[in-house]
Parts: structure tokens; C-alpha cells; sequence
């Protein structure tokens, strides 16, 4: 996760204390026409520091302009020798030493130094601010969250006295946030950053300026979009994640570098979820910044082909796909950058296995699998590749060979790699599932499931997993088994896609095969309605899975006897198979011939001979989308 105390501190750090009981005082209002657009918080995914913005901001304090007559100006105190200071100069002077040397510290260490000197004669309500700055600073340079609570929550006692609304108290607030994501406690973390939210928005509605706001609202949403996807809500982290883009848009000037990371963050949001129409303009729009800006040949724009290399195989363009990871594998290359090139490589050998150029993708794995340590991660997906390769060519023993030898070195980094250990569990059970071998399927998927368990942030992940679990149970005739995993299943992903997603109409479906190989055919018209609700608007009344649970849907209806209702619905099959031309000519065939039957039912005639229920697998979405 990128750190998003990052921008809070260097907004922070325009500022000075000159004095700490002035920042709290009645007159806590910033300097708006000091603000540039300039400031530049940062985005997700990414480990980039920003730079500052260079005009500075009246955000805690207002200097007061020197005067022109020495004798008259306050601040000339320093003037006198020592013996001549009355003991309040005397203490004001040794807090400004005080604040100089905190203000002046450059690492972690000399900044705690000089608060542990603040401490002695700073009072509590006086520290919020360097508390706030101190606990930003640890954040940024990965301290024990511990320590940085300690803090952070110091910083919000100080500065939120009075309860009324401040950026200094949202920024304490974010802060809080960040650090309960770094400690797992995530509804924690979102009850301070909904409180830092609603803050900044009365600041605004109250005529704080947008450039001041911007910066701290980025950080808040940014951490917001980090606890979303650990909580698995990720069609609300992309949403945060837009919103980021928005304020950057609004705060930089156009053609800005930090554009093109801002739109690939919410291009990744998008493929995460597997909506890969939705991620290919914010992946080109990454790309076209980057080119301008940083030139063909860096190493953001390799990032950005991979990405789009990985958008372009899900929508099953491969070939583009095979293009843009060329280019990046390139790039890549010529950085030296070892470890990103063996995963482009993988993904290159995974999209020619895609194109049917098996030979070809072997090649690429053997060229890969001596840049890798023996009992390394990356050796076990080279032969996970390597196996699907050679289940592609049915050469079965050869693909099993490979797979024991992935799964040995996995079973070795369970409990130090549990996230990837499960992905590749997943993988190599869809080869098992590709070779009929259902039982070693399904025994790895389990395993992949118990790896999940421990991980409450991959509960995506889980109801993916659980999805097509259920499905092979229900292939196998265990249809009793296969309903509570479905189930789970259909709320984790409801949570965690929307209940509109794709995935979730396939379970819906699924669960419908079941009550109706369960003689429920009510139970299965409910599932069955509810799955082609969500299909007709996630993937069109004409996609073959939508078709699909449309026939599904007619043939329960026909199994209730309501067989005016299943003639409706099948008509409806038969007028999109109709639209699919002549590729579609066997699949209108059978859909004629069941209408006709239900016809004849619905006239009392007595058949048997009808079209099996299909259930429908869950489209599996590969390892590569989560490494890149």
C-alpha cells in the first residue's frame, strides 16, 4: 500500500512552528489566497515519494510581516543579552530553540530527540502539532504502528479540544486511519477516516478552499480505498479511488506524471474486479501520460503495458495482449529489473498458451525456469505454466509432472507466503479440473480455502474459491455439499463485487442446478430469476451465459407446472439464439425443441425428454492480474 501519510506530511511540513499556542488559539483560520494547486498527495499501488507543493500555505498559522521600526517589532526579543530577558522571554526563547531544532530534524530519531526536549517544558495542548508531524513521519518511514498510535492519538487529544472542525484534526484522524490498516483492525480504521471525511466536507461547505482541502481529502480517500479492498468492498474502494483521480485532475496541472499513476490505480481497481471494459481507458490514459512525460522507455510505461497486457487477456484479445507485453518485457530488460521480467516472461508464456502456441510458451517457461532459485515461489508458477502448456497438448503425465513439482515447493511456504501459496493452489487446480481429475481438484481447492480462512482481507478471494468449489461439487453429483459453499460463496462476493456482478449471477445459477437436482423447482425459479437479473445487466440478454440461466429459469417454471410463465422465458431463449446467426445454429435447434415440448406440456401431453440443467463455472481470474 502505498503510504498515503506521505502527502499529509510534506502538506504538513510547509509549515513551521513558530508558535504552538497561536496555532490553537480562536484565530485557527487558514490563508486561502497563499494556496497553490500544486500539491501533490500520492495514489495507491505505488511506492513513489511526491514532492511538496511549491508555494507554501497559511494552513496553521499567519506570519506576521516584519516591521519596519525594530524598536517597535516583538519579535526582536533575541536582541537583548540573556541577562537582560525577563524569565517569560527567557522561556519563550528556549521554546523557539526548542521548535527550531524540531523543526529543523531530518530523520526519525533526531525528530524524537527534540520532542522528548519539547516534552519538558511544552504543555500537552501545545505538542498536537509536533505529535501530528512526529507520528506522520514514523508512518512514512514504516515504524512500529505502536509507536506511531502512540502519536497519533496524542495528536488528536491536543488538537480536537474543542471539537470543532480543522485540517490539523482530519490529518490526525487519517493518520489514525492508516495505522489500524497497518494493524488489521479495519472497522477501526474506518470509523476514524468517515469522521476525517465528514470533517474536511463541512470545512469546505464552511468556505475552506478546495486547494486546501485537496491534498487531505486525497490521503483520506486513498487510505479509505486501501481498508475497502482488504475488507473486500472493492467496487466502493474503485469509487474512492475515482474520486482521488478527480481531486488530482482538479489539483494539477494537465499532463502531470502523478495523472498517469492515478488513472493506472483505477485501472487496477477495475481489473481486480474483473471488469476489464472498465479498466482499458484508465490503463491508456496511464499510458499516453507516461509516454508523454517520462518517455517510451521507462519504466512506469513498462508497468503500464503489462497492465494492459493483462486487461487485454481477460477480454480475450490476445494478441494485443502478446503486443503490449513485448514492449514491457523490453523495457524491462534494459532496467535490469530481474524479478518484474521472469513475471512478464510467465505472463507472455500464459498468453501464447491462450493464442494456442504451445511450443512457443514452453520455450519461454525453460528460458525462464534457470533465472529462478530452486525452491522459489516464481520456479512453482514457471511450472504451473509449464503444466498448462502441456495439458493444452494433452500430454498429461508430463502436465502432472510439473504440477507435483509446483505443489512441492509450495507446500514449503504456506505459512510464510499464504496469499500466494493459495492463488497458485487455485491455479493449478483448474489444470487438475481440465484433465478430469476432479477429486484432486476439489482436495486443492480446499486446501486453498483453508489458507484463505486466516486472511479475513481476501474475502474475494475466498467466495471466488468457494464459487467454483461449489461447482465442481455439484459436477460430481455432491449437490448437498455443494449448497452451503454456494451460498457463502454468493454473500462474499456480493460484499465484496456489488449484486450486480458477473460472478455473482454464475452462483446464483448454480445454486438454482442444485434445488432443482434436489426436487425444489420453486427454490431453483427464485435462483434461477435472480441469476438472469444480474447476468442481463452485467453481461447482455444475449451472452451465452445469460442465455443460458434464461433456459434454466423456463425449465424450472416448467418443473412447477407453471408452463405459461416457462413458455415466455424460452421463447426468449429462442430470440437470442436467433440473434447469434448462424454459429449459434445447434444451440436455437435444441431451444426450438424445448419450447415445442413445453407447448405439448402445457396441452397436457406427457414428455420425459427434455434439456439437462447446466450449471455454470465461475470465471476464474488469473494470478498475473494480482502480481501486477
Amino acid at each position: 500500500m502505498r503510504k498515503a501519510s506521505i502527502s499529509v506530511l510534506s502538506h504538513l511540513s510547509r509549515h513551521r512552528f513558530k508558535s504552538f499556542t497561536s496555532i490553537l488559539s480562536r484565530d485557527f483560520i487558514p490563508d486561502a489566497s497563499s494556496c497553490s494547486s500544486s500539491s501533490s498527495p500520492s495514489s495507491l499501488l505505488s511506492s513513489t515519494h511526491l514532492k511538496p507543493c511549491t508555494k507554501t500555505h497559511g494552513l496553521f498559522f499567519k506570519t506576521r510581516p516584519f516591521q519596519s521600526n525594530p524598536s517597535r517589532n516583538i519579535d526582536t526579543i533575541a536582541e537583548k543579552s540573556p541577562q537582560n530577558l525577563s524569565s517569560r522571554q527567557r522561556k519563550a526563547k528556549e521554546k523557539a530553540d526548542l521548535e527550531e531544532a524540531f523543526e529543523s530534524a531530518k530523520t526519525p530519531d533526531e525528530m524524537l530527540r527534540a520532542f522528548k526536549a519539547m516534552e519538558t517544558i511544552f504543555e500537552e495542548k501545545e505538542l498536537g502539532l509536533a505529535s501530528l508531524k512526529l507520528g506522520l513521519k514514523l508512518d512514512q518511514e514504516d515504524e512500529n504502528p505502536e509507536k506511531i498510535l502512540s502519536f497519533a492519538d496524542r495528536a488528536l487529544k491536543a488538537l480536537d479540544k474543542d471539537g470543532k472542525p480543522s485540517l490539523p484534526v482530519a490529518m490526525a484522524l487519517q493518520l489514525l486511519g492508516s495505522v489500524y490498516l497497518s494493524l488489521n483492525k479495519y472497522n477501526d480504521s474506518l470509523g476514524y477516516l468517515s469522521r476525517a471525511n465528514r470533517m474536511l466536507g463541512k470545512l469546505e461547505e464552511e468556505g475552506l478552499s478546495s486547494e486546501d482541502v485537496g491534498p487531505v481529502l486525497h490521503a483520506v480517500l486513498l487510505v479509505m480505498a486501501n481498508v475497502k479492498m482488504a475488507m473486500g468492498r472493492r467496487e466502493e474502494a474503485i469509487e474512492h479511488l475515482r474520486k482521488c483521480l478527480e481531486i488530482k485532475e482538479k489539483t494539477l496541472g494537465e499532463g502531470n506524471v502523478e495523472l498517469g499513476q492515478a488513472n493506472r490505480d483505477v485501472a487496477e481497481g477495475y481489473a481486480s474486479v474483473l471488469n476489464f471494459k472498465e479498466a482499458l481507458p484508465f490503463c491508456l490514459k496511464a499510458l499516453e501520460l507516461h509516454k508523454e512525460e517520462l518517455g517510451q522507455n521507462s519504466v512506469e510505461v513498462a508497468h503500464d503495458r503489462r497492465l494492459l497486457g493483462v486487461i487485454y487477456t481477460g477480454m480475450e484479445e490476445h494478441e494485443k495482449a502478446l503486443e503490449q507485453n513485448r514492449h514491457s518485457r523490453r523495457v524491462l530488460k534494459n532496467w535490469c529489473l530481474s524479478s518484474d521480467l521472469v513475471f512478464a516472461e510467465i505472463d507472455a508464456a500464459n498468453i501464447q498458451i491462450a493464442l494456442k502456441k504451445y511450443d512457443e510458451a514452453i520455450n519461454t517457461l525453460r528460458a525462464v525456469v534457470n533465472q529462478t532459485d530452486k525452491e522459489s515461489q516464481t520456479r512453482a508458477l514457471v511450472f504451473i505454466a509449464m503444466g498448462k502448456a502441456l495439458c493444452s497438448q494433452e500430454k498429461f503425465a508430463d502436465a502432472k509432472r510439473c504440477l507435483e513439482i509446483a505443489s512441492g515447493i509450495l507446500e514449503k511456504k504456506e505459512r510464510s507466503s499464504p496469499l500466494e501459496v493459495a492463488d497458485a493452489y487455485a491455479e493449478i487446480s483448474m489444470q487438475y479440473e481440465n484433465m478430469n481429475e476432479f477429486e484432486t481438484a476439489i482436495s486443492l481447492l480446499k486446501r486453498t480455502l483453508t489458507l484463505l480462512e486466516k486472511l479475513p482481507q481476501e474475502q474475494h478471494t475466498e467466495g471466488s474459491v468457494s464459487a467454483r468449489l461449489g461447482w465442481l461439487l455439484l459436477l460430481t453429483g455432491k449437490v448437498q455439499q455443494a449448497i452451503p459453499y454456494l451460498e457463502g460463496a454468493a454473500e462474499r462476493l456480493k460484499e465484496s463485487f456489488g449484486s450486480k456482478h458477473f460472478g455473482v449471477g454464475y452462483i446464483y445459477n448454480n445454486l438454482g442446478a442444485a434445488y432443482l437436482e434436489l426436487d425444489r423447482p420453486q427454490s431453483a425459479a427464485q435462483m434461477f430469476a435472480v441469476a438472469k437479473d444480474i447476468m442481463d445487466v452485467s453481461l447482455g440478454p444475449h451472452h451465452a451465459d445469460s442465455i443460458e440461466a434464461c433456459h434454466n429459469l423456463a425449465k424450472a417454471y416448467g418443473g412447477m407446472g407453471s408452463y405459461e410463465l416457462a413458455i415466455t422465458f424460452q421463447q426468449q431463449v429462442v430470440d437470442a439464439w436467433e440473434n447469434h446467426g448462424p454459429s449459434a445454429r445447434d444451440e436455437l435447434r435444441e431451444a426450438q425443441r424445448m419450447l415445442e415440448q413445453l407447448k405439448k406440456k402445457a396441452l397436457g401431453a406427457h414428455l420425459t425428454d427434455e434439456l439437462p440443467t447446466k450449471a455454470l463455472p465461475l470465471p476464474q481470474s488469473s494470478a498475473s492480474a494480482r502480481r501486477s
